[in-house]
């Protein structure tokens, strides 16, 4: 992306693709010509329309994760200068791979950068929900610890049995924390893992059914929409605790609210949520329930990580060399 003594610098388009309250990463303006969905104004179809318009088109774009805005075939059809597509989460359900691959359009992810802090959230809600922290919170915030003084007990991390759903970078960083807290864990992944002493378990019913908590930190897709259903949800039982940090979607959320209406099983702590931001009305007044709006990802550190992560990527594809986290279908 150099440019001639005297020449102003060059900055190629790039279209960011982003949700209201989304952070901005005005590092970004240093280098490329950003085009901002919502600076713009303009409804998404009109915005890419324009950019579409453009005399040098945009060849690359920026997608916020969560599952908001999706990169599907009309988003490609709508830019078909688009070759390359960066998205700042590790998930990439937001985006179509196999359409990607077939017109040659190159995608990253997030790769690494936000695993410490998700897996860190993960323990953090555990706790949480276990000690009841945030409920107890509450209690002294109400005035009732003078008038009812003595709370009800919490249950101890230590010995219980968890059963993580995903045993990739993010579940491998838990496993390790969750290890120091004598916890006692076993996995369900696509295939066994050689490097792990943990019990596999290929399916996830008999995963629950041997687990006292439930961590949901794997991929969404075809085979893990809707793996906790309300069959995984009976197996892990009235005392058992789900923590979801992976994908809403992965969770059974009408059947998840119905079990923890219900007292089948004893409490939740949940990061994401099917229809994001939208969380449904039952869950706000339960006591046993922590709940957190898609942060856990979210620290200084991780944003200003995720922001030179972006721009290394987009910097590759400009350059013509190769992505350095590519997404394959």
């Amino acid at each position: 992306m150099g440019t001639a003594a005297g020449e102003p610098p060059f900055h190629p388009a790039v279209l960011f693709i982003r949700r209201p309250g989304a952070p901005f990463a005005n590092a970004m303006l240093q280098r490329f010509h950003v085009l901002d969905s919502l600076a713009s104004g303009e409804p998404l179809a009109a915005f890419l329309a324009a950019a579409a318009a453009m005399p040098d088109p945009p060849r690359a774009a920026v997608i916020m994760g969560g599952g908001v805005i999706h990169a599907d075939v009309a988003f490609l059809d709508a830019v078909p200068s688009i070759c390359c597509l960066v998205s700042t989460a590790a998930g990439v359900n937001h985006i179509d791979l196999a359409e990607c691959a077939r017109r040659g359009v190159g995608v990253a992810n997030s790769g690494t950068d936000y695993s410490v802090d998700v897996a860190d959230h993960a323990v953090g809600m555990l706790v949480d929900v276990l000690r009841c922290v945030s409920a107890a919170e509450r209690f002294v915030r109400r005035g009732l610890w003078p008038v009812q003084e003595d709370y009800a007990l919490g249950s101890t991390l230590r010995g219980k049995r968890v059963g993580i759903i995903g045993l990739g970078n993010i579940g491998s960083l838990l496993a390790k924390r969750l290890e120091a807290f004598g916890c006692i864990i076993h996995y369900n992944s696509r295939r066994p893992k050689d490097s792990v002493p943990h019990k596999y378990f290929p399916d996830v019913h008999d995963l629950a059914s041997e687990s006292d908590v439930l961590v949901v930190a794997c991929a969404l897709n075809k085979e893990t929409h809707h793996i906790v259903g309300k069959d995984v949800l009976e197996a892990l039982g009235t005392d058992g605790i789900v923590i979801n940090i992976g994908r809403g979607a992965s969770i059974d959320e009408v059947e998840l609210v119905r079990a923890l209406k219900e007292g089948r099983i004893a409490g939740a702590g949940l990061d994401v949520f099917e229809n994001e931001p939208a969380v449904p009305s039952d869950l706000l007044s339960m006591d046993n329930v922590v709940l957190t709006p898609h942060s856990a990802v979210f620290t200084l550190e991780s944003r200003s990580d995720l922001c030179e992560h972006l721009i290394c990527n987009l910097e590759a594809f400009f350059s013509g060399e190769p992505l350095l986290t590519p997404a394959l279908p």
